[in-house]
């Protein structure tokens, strides 16, 4: 197939981008580099720099003939939400409008969506499968949901066939040491973690050690990118191969705290990794945990390289390479 990855310079799409690749499909690239980088682009992609908020462009780019497109452009920090809701609505709503009008223009029938668990809010029950209610608890995982809500009426009125893809937390760098592009400005735990290891940040704050977990911090399930990458192309060839629509949770069914994620990044690079105790930050639930039965049942698929030394060691490897660490 003839993929687009909207969004393919960037840190999701860079790894989805290249297993497409490397399993024989061809891929081009839409991104606007404001997250992304060039690093994580490839000399058998093509690549078109623009926002898909241009839709003359946009959808002049979708009529060079595609079989699907996978949608991973989105702004993602849920508390920048928050403060700035109108980025979001305009990025992640009208961006995402203008990507399905232009599909539909242009004659392309599957779409793949990155989604989120932020659509859940707080967990009324774990593991978290697709029938838990939805109740979102920052604005991000409202504009998630609004796009779901919005590909199903697409699918009802226009026959566009989607997958929505809602992740878990997402961790970790290719196995392979290929893909190496560092996020800009990230807020995730985990590269976080590695900016202090790496000296680019004096410490780390742990939000809140009095949860009910073994070891008071939070609990979250990580899901590594590779495996994350994985699940788009069995999604892709689902809705391609069935010709229905639909709506998956991606995680590993574990989780991992805060602690043990510090700690085990400390005995694997090395370094010290300073950490303050802070007070939890409001919202914070003490748990997530995730089901994937619905994606092992309908893809086939399950997590391979989501265990915490894999997710660790792959990220420092990435950091080490791409700041000239060694």
């Amino acid at each position: 197939m003839k993929v687009l990855v909207v969004g393919g310079a960037g840190y999701i799409g860079s790894h989805v981008a290249r297993l497409f690749a490397d399993k024989g499909h061809g891929v081009d690239i839409v991104d606007n580099l404001s997250t992304g980088s060039r690093d994580n682009l490839f000399p058998d992609y093509g690549f078109f720099e623009g926002s898909i908020l241009d839709y003359p462009w946009l959808l002049g780019v979708m009529r060079r003939g595609y079989d699907a497109i996978v949608h991973l452009a989105a702004s993602k920090a849920a508390g920048e939400s928050m403060l700035v809701p109108e980025k979001y609505s305009l990025q992640n709503i009208s961006g995402t409008i203008n990507i399905i009008n232009a599909a539909c223009e242009a004659g392309i029938r599957t779409i793949v969506f990155s989604s989120s668990a932020a659509v859940y809010g707080e967990p009324k029950y774990l593991p978290i499968d697709e029938l838990h209610p939805q109740n979102p608890e920052n604005y991000y995982g409202f504009t998630k949901l609004e796009i779901e809500r919005i590909l199903a009426w697409y699918d009802r009125l226009k026959g566009l066939k989607f997958a929505a893809l809602r992740y878990f937390n997402v961790a970790g760098y290719d196995p392979a040491g290929v893909i190496h592009g560092l996020e800009k400005n990230p807020a995730n735990l985990i590269p976080v973690i590695m900016e202090v290891a790496a000296g680019m940040r004096p410490a780390l704050d742990v939000f809140g050690t009095d949860y009910p977990t073994p070891d008071g911090t939070g609990v979250r399930d990580y899901i590594h990118v590779s495996d994350l990458a994985a699940a788009h192309l069995a999604a892709l060839e689902y809705v391609a191969r069935e010709g229905k629509s639909l709506t998956v949770n991606l995680g590993s069914e574990s989780g991992l705290s805060v602690l043990e994620l510090i700690e085990a990044a400390r005995r694997i690079t090395g370094k010290a990794i300073p950490a303050n105790i802070v007070g939890r930050r409001p919202g914070d639930p003490a748990k997530l945990v995730a089901s994937s039965a619905t994606a092992k049942r309908l893809l086939g698929w399950e997590a391979r390289h989501s265990d915490l030394d894999t997710l660790i060691s792959t990220t420092w490897r990435a950091y080490r390479r791409s700041l000239k660490l060694d």
